[in-house]
């Protein structure tokens, strides 16, 4: 049991998952930007403003923190290690 909890909560995603998240985030956040001026802008408060951007981080937070399975789908495949000792 404390293997299987040691290697989720360890955080490895593959670099095509890295890649992923690393999109998302910058889409993400692109769009709170624009989203919480408006709503914002609309309600003419920065309280609102604030608000609204914060619940995208924690939203966003949830969705590319954890190492979900999605960023672990290919794995790297190293070579086998070369005996370096010749005789």
């Amino acid at each position: 049991m404390g293997d299987v909890l040691q290697r989720y909560l360890e955080g490895k995603i593959d670099f095509e998952g890295q890649k992923l998240v690393e999109q998302i985030t910058r889409n993400t956040l692109i769009a709170a930007t624009v989203v919480s001026f408006v709503v914002g802008y609309a309600a003419q408060s920065l309280r609102v403003l604030f608000g609204v951007f914060a619940l995208f981080v924690i939203l966003l937070s949830a969705a590319v923190i954890p190492p979900w399975p999605a960023y672990r789908r290919h794995p790297v495949k190293w070579l086998p290690v070369k005996d370096t000792k010749t005789e």
